[in-house]
């Protein structure tokens, strides 16, 4: 175990003013998603004071050793050239990342660098998805339960962990990544969309729900004179009036159809009445409700409502865009009004009460590869112990031996998952608890003791790091895809606060391990894609779980077309759009227009309101009624030069009129 201290040898390896001019490192051949306002030190291997008084009876072996090492820190302490210095340092397990105005450069001073440029922007085939979205009660593998047992009896043993003196060994990215479509430059919303929500599945959505329908007749012993079949042309413009309820928001569903023309929205209806859009939500449905098993039945599946669309979106989401280098996985919260059983506290989240989903998410532009859905303890305590473990696997199966690198927080991070990912191929790095099996008994808080800011101790095993250090409060980490003893400072809060001694530190703010830095930079692309769908909410609240569920993936599908239209297109909006910036409000507000296209089922409607507004024949909504209790003025006389009073008026024009021909007179 080594220490590294705040005021202890920080040696700064920034570039020259020459050096950053002429770098031509690129942002997007930095595998690990920093800023470049991070300023980067390093930090020498070095014994602290208990070790070596432990090892004093190995003195005379390590003789050699150390007279050579203090050397070569006498000749860095007398200004040699940066290539002497880093030479050093490489050979006492250091590696150095420089800092240049274009990005981050890693210089190799090792004959294979722990770290490689890749590209990940380049066209390609997608690959087959084997997703799979089945709740956390379905039949365990006893192969990968004994693999686990494995990893976590080897990781618990004496002499697994040692000192951080090691390089370690990170293969370069070099996967195809980005979108995978074939769509064109003239390519709308609408086809995007389609992209995630095709309409094979809005036709299972039409023939469900008019079996639906038909159910609930059957069982309630007589017909629905309000209903008659829908079809998919009228069940996009109920998905598209549902998308324009989250961006032009009210209280309840019906002021939608409200007569008040400062209320009502004269596009809903226009498009289907208020009673054909509440038939449409009693009876939408995504399965067989006959067909359906009770539970304790063979078959019984509880995301079975929802199982439709699960295995259509997932298998779309996977196939329309190949992950990049950096994946996050975190959780979500939906809040909903109903009962159901699997809701979770999560006091961490915004919303701390709802049902939870674990999400795979691109740390830079927020994509949402896969989702799992949390619907219940499992009943066996193997499994149970094991959750974590099994929603990571299951998140990133497919994506072995494409040396991705996943972000994760303190509810998944465990050093035997960190090993078997290891041996699939990926790299991973979080926050972990420090009571977990397999963290080292040396960096446990109690064994540690009080740490400054700043201060942090590091124990390694091959390419896994395990970090105890403090920050805002004591942190501890494990990682496999950073090398230990690099230090990275980020900008202060204030400036100009620092002593004599220590100008050059307390401008930057709190040095932090390189684990932790990637841990904040990547750890945000679940963050990213919330942000986006919860700026605009899609469906109403109702009693029925698998309802949030459903406009939840809906919304997702819109999020994941508005990333992938913005990656395919270069930021540039689609033809016909005139605004300086395509923003997600746009893309929202286009995509249900085209849904909606020239869709009107409002049969009627207009035959009703002329019936209601008999009186008003020159404009809708205008109506002759009582003003107030006190007789005033008719506007009609009074421009005629007659002198008349009423009580009764238009209250649009803010006139008393007489209840003769003053009112048709006054509006023409």
């Amino acid at each position: 175990m080594a220490a590294r201290k705040r005021g202890e040898l920080f040696t700064i390896l920034e570039t020259s003013t020459d050096t950053e001019t002429n770098a031509l490192s690129d942002s997007e051949d930095c595998p690990l998603n920093l800023p470049v306002d991070v300023k980067w030190f390093e930090i020498p291997f070095r014994k602290s004071e208990s070790d070596e008084e432990d090892e004093e009876l190995q003195e005379d072996k390590r003789e050699p050793e150390l007279e050579s090492a203090a050397a070569a820190a006498a000749a860095a302490a007398e200004g040699e050239d940066t290539a002497d210095s880093a030479s050093y340092i490489a050979g006492g397990g250091c590696n150095i990342i420089l800092v240049t105005g274009n990005g981050i450069k890693h210089e190799d001073y090792e004959e294979d660098s722990y770290y490689a440029t890749s590209n990940n922007c380049s066209e390609t085939s997608s690959t087959d998805s084997d997703i799979d979205f089945s709740d956390l009660e379905e039949e365990e593998h006893p192969a990968l339960f004994s693999t686990y047992d494995v990893l976590d009896d080897e990781c618990t043993s004496p002499d697994f962990w040692g000192e951080p003196d090691q390089v370690i060994s990170i293969e370069p990215f070099t996967a195809d990544s980005g979108p995978q479509h074939s769509l064109g430059d003239d390519a709308d919303t609408l086809d995007y969309f389609r992209l995630f929500f095709p309409d094979s599945l809005f036709e299972h959505m039409v023939e469900q729900t008019n079996n639906y329908a038909l159910y609930r007749q059957r069982r309630s012993g007589r017909s629905d004179a309000h209903w008659h079949p829908t079809d998919i042309r009228e069940m996009r413009a109920y998905v598209g009036l549902n998308i324009l309820m989250g961006i032009n928001q009210l209280p309840e569903y019906g002021m939608y159809w409200a007569s008040d023309i400062f209320i009502g929205n004269a596009g809903f209806k226009k498009t289907m009445t208020a009673r054909r859009f509440e038939k449409l939500n009693q009876n939408l449905h995504l399965c067989d409700r006959e067909s359906e098993p009770s539970k304790g039945e063979l078959g019984y599946d509880g995301l079975y409502k929802i199982r439709p669309l699960l295995d259509m979106v997932g298998s779309t989401m996977w196939d329309a865009y190949l992950p990049n280098r950096c994946l996050t996985i975190d959780e979500c919260a939906i809040a909903p009004k109903g009962r159901f059983s699997p809701t979770q506290y999560m006091p961490s989240k915004p919303l701390r009460k709802g049902l939870k989903v674990w999400m795979l998410c691109d740390s830079r532009s927020g994509f949402c590869h896969r989702t799992r859905i949390y619907v219940g303890k499992p009943s066996d305590d193997l499994a149970a112990a094991a959750l974590s473990h099994k929603v990571v696997t299951s998140l990133v199966r497919g994506l072995e031996g494409r040396h991705h690198h996943i972000f994760m927080d303190s509810f998944f991070t465990s050093v035997p998952l960190l090993q078997q990912l290891l041996h699939q191929g990926l790299y991973a790095c979080g926050p972990t608890n420090p009571c977990r099996r397999g963290y080292p008994e040396a960096l446990k808080p109690c064994n540690v003791g009080k740490l400054a800011p700043g201060e942090f101790y590091q124990c390694q095993h091959g390419n896994l790091v395990a970090t105890i250090t403090k920050d805002a409060k004591i942190v501890s980490c494990v990682s496999s895809n950073s090398a230990p003893g690099i230090v990275g400072i980020g900008p202060g809060k204030r400036d100009g606060d620092a002593s004599d001694g220590d100008c050059g530190l307390a401008g930057l703010g709190i040095p932090r391990p390189l684990p932790l830095l990637l841990y904040q930079e990547n750890m945000r692309g679940v963050d990213l894609c919330d942000q986006l769908r919860e700026c605009y909410q899609v469906g109403r609240p109702c009693k029925k779980w698998w309802r949030y569920f459903l406009w939840f993936y809906v919304n997702l599908c819109i999020v994941n077309a508005y990333v992938v239209q913005r990656e395919s297109r270069g930021g540039s909006p689609p033809a016909g759009f005139n605004g300086k910036q395509f923003t997600q409000r746009h893309f929202r507000i286009r995509l249900a227009q085209q849904l909606i296209g020239d869709y009107q089922g409002a049969r009627g409607m207009e035959r009703a309101a002329r019936k209601r507004h008999a009186d008003s024949p020159l404009e809708y909504g205008h109506r002759l009624e009582r003003m107030s209790e006190r007789s005033r003025r008719c506007r009609n006389c009074t421009n005629k030069g007659l002198r008349h009073e009423s009580v009764f008026g238009c209250k649009i024009c803010n006139v008393h009129l007489c209840r003769g021909g003053c009112f048709s007179e006054f509006h023409k």
